[in-house]
């Protein structure tokens, strides 16, 4: 059988362009393996304990396991609360960014705290893996690191050492005896990541699995992998810059689009317990072109700075150029700037960035966009402490977003005393947004917006 690499179809012949995602040359030969017999049995038959048969929903019980801290109070947030027993959890970053430094320092903390945890490491050496322990500083601890890329052996390992969690890095260099195809195809991370949910399963272990991305930012598998996990992780953040985020897109056990953000030290990844400051502690005073915004990650609250540079085009095609939000959204603002409220941008060029390497997806980041954009074309600097935040439509209406109490409580507490908001966020009952220690400044359209907030 011939399988698509990229989106895992399959065809009975070799084709040059994968009929289902337009991939070319992604096909590759993997051999299929014998039915098994009714005699032989499956080879998954025993990983995991039967069930009883069927139960009536009312007869269920719940019981709730405590879960299993890893000392990484930014990384148990994204999770949840911390690690779920028998769960399996994804994380997936480009190379280099440092998935296995997390990993490992979460390994350590459990080890001391909990019990001994099994690190199967298939690109790195024991010796690799301990060099990069010293520089931790992680110690003497029931740390067990196991160099291995084959299936079977790492579950063997698993069953004699029982440990309190098993870390799988990478999922793509893994192969298993039963099949012939090579360690990083689609039907071998698909066997192994089954075998290993399994064994997960049924030794209530959980676990840990590192998996590479492809060059779009996708996971490799592709989607095979998010389907069998409990829990997807990605870890994004600039080379560049000092802090990495941890997102969660997928969690059986907890809030989605959970953000956690780190610190990338010489002693490794540090928690940043308050990222608001860290993400404007170099934001310019009185400069045009500059808005914060408050944004929402999940269940917290972040304020950002969006800037905005708008300069004479040289060339017969302005530019508009993004960092940190979608180019079409850009492209949409900007003509609603243009035909709403008057703003001559068609001979300019346009270059927005968010500041600090994170990436703004939420339409509530319209407005602030719209600000700084105005800001810098007027060379006038938006309002003296000031936060924004609303969806704009397209006949350039200032439409309400959720969670409007919880932006304008953290913006208060960084120092702001003024939020330009949406009207329809307001509480006809005149009860105040957050704890009434901001001035809240409510509008209806963007050149009302922006009469507020440009000075």
């Amino acid at each position: 059988m011939f399988v698509c690499q990229e989106c895992g179809a399959q065809s009975p012949k070799w084709l040059g362009r994968c009929a289902d995602c337009g991939a070319w040359n992604s096909f590759v030969e993997e051999r299929v393996a014998e039915p098994a017999t009714a005699l032989a049995g499956h080879r998954y038959e025993g990983l995991v304990p039967g069930s009883g048969g069927a139960k009536l929903y009312a007869d269920i019980e719940i019981s709730t396991a405590a879960r299993l801290p890893t000392g990484i109070g930014e990384l148990d947030r994204v999770l949840g609360g911390g690690v779920v027993p028998g769960s399996m959890v994804l994380l997936g970053g480009e190379p280099g960014i440092g998935k296995s430094t997390l990993l490992l320092q979460a390994a350590a903390n459990l080890a001391r705290t909990i019990g001994p945890v099994l690190y199967s490491s298939g690109e790195e050496s024991e010796h690799q893996v301990k060099l990069r322990g010293e520089r931790l500083g992680i110690g003497r601890s029931p740390l067990y690191l196991l160099a291995e890329t084959c299936l079977e052996r790492i579950l063997e390992e698993l069953i004699r050492l029982k440990p309190a969690l098993l870390i799988v890095d990478s999922i793509q260099t893994i192969f298993s005896l039963k099949m012939q195809s090579a360690p990083g195809s689609i039907g071998q991370v698909r066997e192994a990541a089954t075998q290993i949910l399994f064994a997960a399963k049924s030794q209530n272990v959980p676990v840990f699995v590192v998996g590479h991305v492809t060059k779009d930012g996708s996971l490799a598998g592709p989607k095979v992998l998010e389907h069998v996990v409990d829990t997807v992780l990605y870890f994004e953040g600039e080379r560049h810059h000092s802090h990495r985020v941890v997102r969660a897109v997928k969690n059986r056990f907890g809030a989605a689009n959970e953000l956690g953000v780190f610190e990338m030290t010489s002693e490794g990844l540090m928690a940043v317990p308050n990222p608001s400051a860290l993400f404007l502690s170099e934001r310019p005073a009185h400069t045009p072109g500059s808005a914060v915004h408050c944004s929402i990650e999940g269940s917290r609250p972040l304020l950002v700075e969006v800037q905005a540079l708008v300069s004479a085009s040289t060339f017969g095609n302005a530019r508009r150029m993004a960092s940190g939000i979608d180019q079409p959204r850009l492209a949409l603002l900007l003509a609603v700037l243009e035909k709403r409220a008057g703003l001559n941008l068609i001979a300019e060029d346009v270059f927005v960035n968010v500041a600090g390497g994170m990436r703004l997806e939420e339409p509530a980041a319209d407005l602030s966009v719209a600000a700084a954009v105005a800001s810098s074309l007027r060379n006038s600097p938006v309002a003296e402490a000031t936060a924004v935040f609303g969806e704009i439509g397209l006949a350039g209406e200032i439409r309400g977003i959720p969670q409007a109490g919880l932006r304008v409580k953290e913006a208060s507490q960084l120092g702001f005393r003024r939020c330009v908001v949406p009207r329809a966020n307001l509480d006809p009952d005149d009860k105040p947004l957050g704890d009434g220690s901001c001035e809240l400044v409510p509008v209806t359209s963007v050149s009302e917006a922006l009469d507020a907030l440009l000075v």
